[in-house]
């Protein structure tokens, strides 16, 4: 059982279910959700509705906006998850920097399921000829980044429920990092 949530974000690339699952994972922990793409500012998303794929500098005061949130639950929620792509270590080191617990829960899966998933929706600004650039960028988490992984093929009742059950581990590592293993209390 989760008893203490950490900021959450889902992330991944475009058209791999973030906004989706992250709503659906709200609803199952009970944390307020929050899609990332909210946060970019109108010359973001007119830069992305040309074609036209953002530079780091584009990213830098969007994903601070992310960070702020993270670090700053509202309502008194004792945590929150937002979508964000957080494709480079670069770009979840700048998360970290306002909320250094978060969790990275990172949507998988193939260039061909993800553009297939593409090809069938309509986008406010993001077209699915980016994938490739966001392919491109995408840095894998590292041991020292707190994830989980999860497979975009499931089910996302399924998908959820192995995130949960994931985080919930996490949770139990981190408890018995910071307390000692059973054998170690007992020294």
């Amino acid at each position: 059982m989760i008893t203490k949530l950490p900021p959450l974000v889902v992330m991944g690339v475009s058209g791999c279910g973030k906004s989706t699952i992250g709503a659906l994972l709200g609803r199952r922990l009970g944390v307020p959700f929050f899609d990332g793409d909210d946060f970019h500012p109108p010359a973001n998303k007119a830069k992305m509705a040309s074609g036209t794929p953002l530079d780091d500098d584009d990213r830098a005061p969007w994903l601070a906006e992310i960070g702020a949130a993270l670090a700053t639950p509202a309502n008194g929620a004792g945590s929150r998850i937002i979508a964000c792509s957080a494709l480079k270590r670069s770009y979840r080191n700048l998360l970290r920097s306002f909320a250094p617990d978060v969790v990275f829960i990172h949507l998988i899966g193939d260039a061909e399921t993800i553009s297939l998933r593409l090809s069938g929706r309509a986008h406010e600004y993001m077209p699915s000829s980016l994938l490739g650039s966001q392919l491109a960028a995408l840095e894998e988490l590292e041991a020292d980044e707190a994830h989980v992984l999860v497979d975009i093929r499931l089910a996302p009742d399924l998908l959820v429920e192995s995130v949960a059950r994931q985080l919930a581990g996490l949770q139990d590592e981190r408890t018995t990092t910071m307390t000692g293993s059973p054998s170690q209390r007992q020294q």
